[in-house]
């Protein structure tokens, strides 16, 4: 069975839970708390130095890191990968889009706000933050004007899930989806495929 080391109000853990149930995959979930160290122990940092969740191990005991390549991972083989080679390239566009243009401001911004509570803190880098989530949002928004989900037309996969997982609950970083009606659109996509589950579930 695989083992999913997670905080479940992540974002990042989340979206392993939701691919992982929509492929009817089972797995045991370990909490792990990395507001209270849990994810600094010797024993976590054996399995992954960087010290992070989510941290998924596999049946056969090896780990795997990074939320995205554990997409990647359990989708291959299944209807959430597609076989057209570049429709593959599109989804590893928006994966690597949604790490390095989208999770650093929104998902920061709601760790802040929501999960850690330091918004006064970090007034500064949150206001930095939000320009440029807005921005990706905008991206984002313009894309699904004109298709269903993003790797194209109406092919819903791992990309989806990559970006529903922070955009969802955005407004917990103070980002308004109100003017964003392609996305909220695509948000109501998602939330209607088979065995989806919210990230309280």
């Amino acid at each position: 069975m695989y083992s999913l080391y997670e905080m479940a109000d992540s974002g990042n853990c989340y979206k392993v839970r939701l691919l992982m149930n929509q492929l009817d995959i089972d797995y045991e979930r370990i909490a792990t708390d990395i507001l209270q160290g849990e994810s600094r122990t010797e024993e976590f940092l054996a399995l992954n130095p960087n010290g992070k969740v989510p941290l998924l191990v596999l049946p056969n005991g090896k780990p795997l890191a990074e939320s995205n390549a554990m997409l990647c991972f359990l989708g291959l083989g299944s209807p959430f990968i597609p076989d057209d080679g570049y429709q593959q390239a599109l989804m590893l566009q928006w994966l690597f889009f949604e790490q390095y243009s989208h999770e650093p401001f929104i998902a920061t911004n709601r760790f802040w706000i929501h999960l850690a509570g330091t918004a006064d803190q970090h007034a500064t880098q949150i206001a930095a933050n939000h320009g440029r989530g807005m921005a990706a949002l905008q991206v984002m928004n313009q894309h699904l004007e004109n298709n269903q989900y993003f790797t194209g037309g109406d092919f819903y996969g791992i990309a989806d899930i990559a970006l529903y997982a922070y955009t969802h609950v955005a407004h917990q970083g103070n980002y308004d989806l109100s003017g964003f009606t392609a996305i909220e659109d695509w948000l109501a996509r998602v939330e209607g495929q088979p065995r989806h589950i919210p990230i309280t579930a």
